[in-house]
């Protein structure tokens, strides 16, 4: 298994469960400079985070508890938010607390900067990687990339078929890839999403005229309305009174265009049904590097593409 994972992979793994459970394993986990994880079970007053450590009280200090927090470019609610949640660590000592009982020192701060220089520093434009949804605000989705090291996706980057909100993509705690974009001025990592879903030939092909399927219609114009075939395909029906953004929907399929990347569509019902992000997403790369990804077809006049190394 990698070193450097997005919080809660870890902690159900053989080699860290004996780290944690077997005696000895604590001590040998901090002489071989390991990151373990265990569950966050409360944090106190002070903000320290107290771990359970199969039987033993573990203490993460509140400067301790996440890379930025002793420098305040950190909020505290870093730390907060991770009650009843696993969370990384390097075991750093042991001995008794202020209190003065017996607890093991660790320290997650200390696990989230070895992954900062020996993983997330190293990463490149066009890499793929593995992430966990944290949490989802309207402008985007906020993902682990590593040891509770947390990236934004922006949500004209999730997919192709435009969004009215992440939730309509992701949900808190699911595992998906993400493609790095770059750094920001700051040197925070920023993500995208959309080129691992494939192109519009990848998703039309899945299609063929005449078909009647499923859809959801993302949103409703003048002109006529958008149904979502896949994550990286919409198609656009005429207009139909009633329906509504959300809803899901049958549609015939009249055309499909390569050339003008469209797809003609007729609705044939639209009704209101629990329509839960699809997990796992449809992804056509998971591993590697990509250095350009091209979305519109080959003989199509208007070039759709992302380039990650010129």
């Amino acid at each position: 298994m990698p070193r450097y994972l997005p919080e809660g992979i870890l902690i159900q793994s053989a080699e860290n469960r004996q780290h944690i459970e077997k005696p000895g394993g604590l001590e040998q986990a901090m002489e071989d400079g390991l990151i373990l994880e265990a569950r966050a079970m409360l944090c106190d007053s002070n903000h320290n985070l107290i771990v359970d450590l199969a039987g033993r009280r573990g203490i993460i200090p509140r400067t301790e508890g996440a890379l930025g927090i002793a420098e305040g470019s950190t909020r505290d609610i870093a730390v907060i938010s991770r009650v009843g949640k696993p969370v990384c660590f390097k075991v750093t000592g042991f001995g008794p607390g202020k209190d003065g009982r017996h607890y093991v020192q660790l320290s997650r701060r200390a696990a989230q900067q070895d992954c900062q220089d020996h993983y997330l520093s190293a990463l490149r434009p066009g890499d793929i990687i593995p992430a966990r949804v944290t949490h989802l605000e309207p402008f985007g989705s906020f993902v682990d990339i590593g040891c509770g090291v947390v990236s934004l996706i922006p949500i004209d980057t999730i997919s192709v078929s435009r969004i009215a909100h992440p939730s309509d993509r992701f949900c808190p705690g699911q595992d998906i890839f993400a493609v790095v974009r770059g750094r920001d001025p700051l040197g925070r990592i920023t993500l995208s999403h959309k080129e691992l879903l494939g192109s519009w030939v990848e998703n039309a092909e899945q299609f063929s005229p005449g078909e009647t399927v499923a859809g959801i219609v993302r949103s409703v114009e003048s002109y006529g309305i958008f149904v979502e075939l896949s994550p990286n395909l919409a198609g656009l029906a005429e207009p139909k009174p009633g329906v509504r953004p959300g809803q899901q929907a049958s549609v015939y399929i009249k055309s499909l265009i390569p050339e003008k990347m469209k797809v003609k569509l007729i609705i044939v019902d639209a009704f209101d049904a629990p329509c839960p992000p699809r997990s796992p997403l449809p992804y056509r790369i998971t591993e590697g590097r990509l250095r350009c990804w091209r979305y519109s077809p080959p003989q199509s006049d208007r070039v759709v593409e992302t380039v990650f190394e010129k």
